[in-house]
Order: C-alpha cells, then structure tokens, then sequence
C-alpha cells in the first residue's frame, strides 16, 4: 500500500479538528484493509473518545482482522476507562500501524505495540504531522509555550506619527487575517497600557468551544481605574490579568476574570505561571515595549510582520528594535490587497529569563 498516500489523507483529516482539540494533539486517523479506507476520521473535541478507540469501536472483528491503522500521531498507551488506544490495537486484529510522529511526553506505544509482533512504521511524513502539532510538540519539548510576535508597521519600521491624527496600519485584510490567526493560539499577551488606549476585544473569528485566553500584562495594576474595558466584561474569551498589585484580587470581575499575583515582575515568572496552566501557544500582540521585551529576552520562536506601503519620515515613532539579532527561516511573504505579511521561525536558540521588564 502507498503509505505517503494513506498518511497524507490521516492529516488532512486532522485539520478538520484543529480548533476542537484545546490541550490536546490534532489527530487524524485513517483505518485501510485490502487498499480500501474501511474507517476514517479526526479528533474532534478536547476531553472526548480518542479518534483511534472510536474508529475501532465502529467496526467488527472480521473487518479489522489483517488491517493497518494510519495515524499522524502516536496513538495513547496510558490507562483509560475501557483500554487506551493501544490495548484496542493490540485485541483488534490490526496487523500494522504507520505513525507519523511520536508523542513527545513519551506513549511508549510503539515498544508495547511491536512487543505484540504488530508492524510498526514511523516517520511517514513526519515533518508535515511535526508541523501540525507544532506548538504541541514545542511545549513538551522545551517546557514552555511556543511564542509568536505579531507586528505591525510602515516600511520604515515606524508604528505611528508623532503629534498626527492616527494612522490606521492594518487594511480589512489584515484585520481579518488576524482574526483567524488568533484560532491559532492558547493565549494572546498584551500589555496594560494597549489594552487602556484600544480597548480592543481580543478575539478570533473562528468558532471554536476554546477561544484563546486574553492575558494582559499589569505589573502595577493600572486596570484598578480601568475596569470597563471589553476584555474585563464581554465574559466572550477568559481574561487573565498577571499582576503585582495585589488591589487587583480583591476586584470582584466577572467569572471570566482571574488574577494571577506575581512576585519578580519577569516575563519568565508569566511564562513559569502559564506553564503551570499547560498553555502551549502565546500571540504576542503589543504594544511595542511588550514586543521588544519578549524580543530582548530571546523569548521568540516567531514573528510575524504586517507591514503597510508608506513612511513616516521623520515625524514617525520607532516600532520594537530588540537588542539581539533575530534570524528568520522558513520565511513566507504575501500580500493582503495593499499589506504585506512577512512571517518566520526565528533560528536563533531561545531561553528563558529572570531579566526584569517593565511593562
């Protein structure tokens, strides 16, 4: 059987659940016998039935005797109600699994599954299933989040004119590009003093039972005056406040508020603190000092620039220049009718920090 063909039809059938899954991995799974597809479909929602266990469960011993399983990820090895995915694979029949990637917080399925004399294959496009779950795989890798900043600016790297009426940057487009790339993350961090001037809301488009959390950078508490904005009471996404005033706990939010009390005031203790909260995936929106922070810390693992045609000249007011210097690779220019999006992975190493850092 052709097994690029049967894994490639394994992802995109996981795409379809990419939203659904929260903390979960996207996966797809596809079950073949005699080079026809008996069974096929994607983890669809966060807490339920593996795709694997349900796919097995639809069908009848005769039909899995002597079948291959394909699945872009390692299937679950640990106990569970009624067998993991691999007890099943073991007591169905199935003679062969082709796994594009493994599980990096370490299944073990693949030894339990060739202890039984079942056919193991992996790495069957296994850059394309590494890059599906990649802010999955970075988390358990790294142990920390995998990081985005998003920019925005004029060719000549300025964000706004000084002492001018405000220069709207990002075109409908773009706006909606934005939209949908927020679906993309766990958490999108913005700074306090962004959240006061824009009021924004912080959304995505994509309907999705996890929007991404709204986390707001307040080290001083300067929210406690500011406590009508749309994130603090649209109750649409949860809003995460990381602060020092600790004034700030005894605000009574609405349920979709929760504040987390820190002691450095470091983007490392943010990162140790969302950890804890097993959030994978961070969208670095602004403002420009929150930007240039993560940047400086070498807290970075891409960037993505939405850059409009014009410059400011002289009157215009610089955007984040990071101290360091930052590679990109895998880099991907488009345009959005008159923008432009630049996106890249940074190829310089990253870690983390106590430096401090002012927000």
């Amino acid at each position: 059987m052709d097994n690029k063909k049967y894994m490639q039809l394994a992802l995109e059938e996981a795409i379809k659940g990419r939203y659904q899954t929260h903390k979960d991995p996207i996966i797809g799974a596809i079950i073949v016998k005699d080079d026809q597809i008996i069974a096929q479909g994607h983890q669809d929602n966060f807490g339920q039935d593996h795709i694997i266990k349900r796919l097995i469960s639809s069908l009848d011993s005769a039909q899995l005797q002597g079948a291959t399983l394909y699945t872009n990820f390692e299937p679950c090895a640990s106990f569970s109600e009624g067998g993991s995915c691999t007890d099943l694979i073991i007591k169905s029949g199935i003679d062969q699994v082709v796994i594009g990637q493994t599980d990096p917080r370490g299944s073990h399925a693949v030894e339990r599954l060739l202890d039984k004399k079942i056919n193991v294959k992996v790495g069957i496009l296994e850059k394309e299933a590494r890059q599906l779950n990649q802010h999955f795989n970075y988390f358990y890798e790294n142990g920390r989040p995998f990081i985005t900043v998003k920019q925005t600016n004029s060719l000549d790297h300025m964000v706004s004119a000084a002492n001018s009426p405000r220069v709207v940057l990002n075109n409908p487009a773009v706006i909606n590009r934005i939209h949908l790339e927020r679906a993309n993350y766990q958490a999108i961090i913005i700074g306090s003093s962004t959240v006061i001037q824009d009021n924004p809301n912080l959304l995505t488009s994509v309907e999705t039972d996890f929007p991404p959390i709204r986390v707001i950078l307040d080290r001083r508490g300067r929210l406690l005056n500011h406590q009508g904005l749309n994130a603090l009471n649209d109750e649409k996404a949860p809003t995460w406040i990381f602060t020092e005033n600790l004034n700030l706990k005894k605000i009574n939010f609405k349920d979709h508020v929760r504040v987390f009390e820190m002691s450095t005031g470091t983007l490392g203790e943010v990162l140790d603190l969302l950890r804890a909260e097993e959030i994978q995936s961070l969208y670095v929106e602004g403002g420009p000092s929150v930007e240039k922070s993560f940047m400086d810390e070498g807290l970075v693992d891409a960037i993505v620039d939405y850059v409009k045609p014009i410059y400011f000249g002289e009157i215009g007011i610089s955007g984040p220049v990071p101290s360091r210097s930052l590679d990109l690779e895998n880099i991907k220019v488009e345009t959005l009718d008159d923008n432009i999006r630049i996106a890249g992975d940074v190829k310089k190493p990253v870690k983390n920090t106590d430096a401090y850092t002012e927000w």
